[in-house]
């Protein structure tokens, strides 16, 4: 259990650092948004190389994936035909909140979560390796063909998640993986020193945002936020349980990864985007923020009851 307030701790800690900066006046919300470009654009794609190069991909094709997937794909549903039919969201807008509902922190809590709690870091790389190579850049071309302001054609479509650096580096970090290559030192240790920026870029600024943004819940709608946050920390993990337990026979220490892996809070990664795009920002914060706080006793729970 330590590992888990050790994961949330320091993801608080360095939020705060974020916040306390913004409450002396040292930083603005224009610090911020240099922050969360600077993650999106450099800091993020390096990471994304290096922890990708280093990841057994072909761990995907398991159990662990296929309850994963469901457990994904059970909540953005629920939200998009909400955000459709009763909030009439944009493209932008609802994209940013599908990911809000079901994308989950795999890389900065999840892997010292499975680490500590898990026993094995490598039981959260089908979710993370699901999410980078899959769910980011159908995501990330959705959001492109918003900013747009019209339909694309079928190149410009078809071509854009490409266009995009966080898919360029999954995708160069999948095939490293997948062909054994390793990158010569003068290429792989800067890009592991800029893969460092981007965590902690990326959770000062949401500090900053925090202090300086709208109040919790400013996001127009209370019963939007509910659902995000009630659909991530809640369904998701049912759905990845039911499916792995009845569905698919798993028991055991695995089971108990692939419920723990769903459980966990979105990701800030989800706010540099929303930043990125001007979409929905507020309301990925205020997802991030509760769910990053009610994942503890969730998980907590889980570990009781599954452990």
């Amino acid at each position: 259990m330590q590992g888990v307030f050790t994961g949330f701790a320091t993801i608080g800690v360095v939020i705060a650092v974020g916040a306390l900066l913004a409450h002396l006046k040292i930083v603005d919300l224009t610090a911020q948004r240099v922050l969360s470009q600077v993650a999106f654009f450099v800091g993020s794609p390096a990471l994304m190389i290096v922890t990708l190069s280093r990841a057994d991909v072909r761990n995907v094709l398991s159990a662990n994936l296929v309850a994963t997937t469901i457990g994904v794909i059970v909540p953005v549903v629920i939200y998009v035909l909400c955000a459709r039919f009763l909030w009439r969201r944009s493209l932008g807008d609802g994209t940013i909140g599908a990911l809000s509902a079901a994308y989950v922190n795999a890389g900065n809590l999840g892997i010292p979560v499975a680490s500590y709690v898990l026993g094995d870091a490598a039981l959260v790389a089908p979710t993370l390796l699901l999410q980078l190579i899959v769910l980011q850049p159908i995501a990330l071309a959705l959001l492109d063909t918003d900013a747009l302001g019209r339909s694309p054609s079928f190149v410009q479509l078809v071509s854009r998640p490409f266009q995009n650096p966080l898919t360029v580096a999954s995708l160069i970090g999948v095939v490293l993986s997948l062909t054994g290559w390793t990158l010569p030192d003068f290429v792989g240790n800067p890009l592991e020193l800029l893969g460092g920026v981007a965590v902690p870029a990326m959770l000062i600024a949401y500090g900053i945002a925090l202090r300086l943004g709208p109040g919790l819940g400013a996001a127009g709608s209370v019963a939007e936020l509910a659902t995000t946050s009630l659909l991530k920390l809640i369904v998701q993990p049912l759905v990845a349980y039911a499916v792995a337990r009845f569905a698919l026979g798993v028991e055991g220490h695995a089971l108990l990864a692939i419920v723990v892996t769903a459980a966990l809070p979105t990701a800030q990664n989800i706010f540099v985007h929303a930043t990125r795009y001007d979409r929905a920002t507020v309301l990925a914060r205020d997802t991030i923020l509760i769910t990053t706080m009610g994942s503890v006793p969730v998980i907590l729970l889980i570990a009781a009851l599954l452990g």
